[in-house]
């Protein structure tokens, strides 16, 4: 089970931050500019990048919708079969406060953030766990040529705790299957994180940007901190 709570994924990010930093500190100027896109990618790999370059790396494709149906994501799977599914998981890593866990990994109490609004929750079942880049979004941006077995990974994607995100079911709905041109968080401060977080799982996935997307995430990112961002490359 993932047990760790939103204050410890806010710790993990800042650890990934630190180590980024030192990371480029020790490395020099040419990790820095280690592309994002780069030949030679394998899954496992870590890569550090500053969030600009991160964006500016991110390859240029229109996207296609053809094809697409959320089932060919199998999602909410039990991988490590014990018992809670991967929202489960992740709504009992982001609880500030923790809940009862039942047979069958039934959920009572707690308490939880959404970041997307600056809401409050103490209902586990107003809470939806987004796709921090929806599988619509996914697909179209390259997920078409996977294997079920990638999509699969990509729907319950653990690895990295900014793939995946509690919510409120309003906030999620209102996003849908939209990319950063045409909705972000009704929180304004969340801006940065939101734009470095959907970078972030964009290149952990080799996923591609359609031009409005690019330019849009040029320009919303434009004024955040430029900061290195460290990313496990998925595919």
């Amino acid at each position: 089970m993932r047990t760790r709570t939103a204050i410890a994924r806010t710790t993990a990010l800042a650890a990934s931050a630190l180590l980024a930093v030192t990371t480029l500190t020790a490395a020099g100027p040419a990790a820095a500019a280690a592309p994002a896109g780069a030949a030679h990618r394998t899954p496992g790999q870590v890569l550090t990048i500053r969030l600009h370059d991160a964006i500016d790396a991110l390859p240029v494709a229109d996207e296609t919708r053809d094809g697409y149906e959320r089932t060919k994501f199998r999602h909410w799977t039990n991988a490590d079969k014990n018992g809670c599914n991967t929202r489960k998981e992740v709504i009992l890593a982001e609880a500030v406060d923790a809940p009862d866990v039942g047979p069958g990994c039934a959920i009572t109490g707690g308490a939880w953030f959404s970041p997307y609004d600056d809401l409050a929750v103490v209902d586990s079942g107003a809470l939806d766990v987004d796709h921090m880049v929806p599988l619509a979004e996914a697909w179209d941006s390259g997920a078409f040529a996977w294997s079920p077995k990638e999509r699969e990974a990509y729907a319950n994607d653990l690895g990295d705790p900014r793939s995946l995100i509690a919510v409120s079911a309003r906030s999620n709905r209102s996003k849908a299957d939209k990319d950063v041109a045409d909705w972000m968080p009704p929180a304004a401060h969340y801006a940065c994180t939101y734009l470095t977080d959907w970078t972030t799982v964009k290149t952990r996935w080799s996923l591609t940007a359609d031009p409005r997307e690019k330019t849009a995430l040029t320009r919303l990112a434009a004024t955040c901190a430029d900061e290195p961002i460290t990313v496990e490359l998925a595919r």
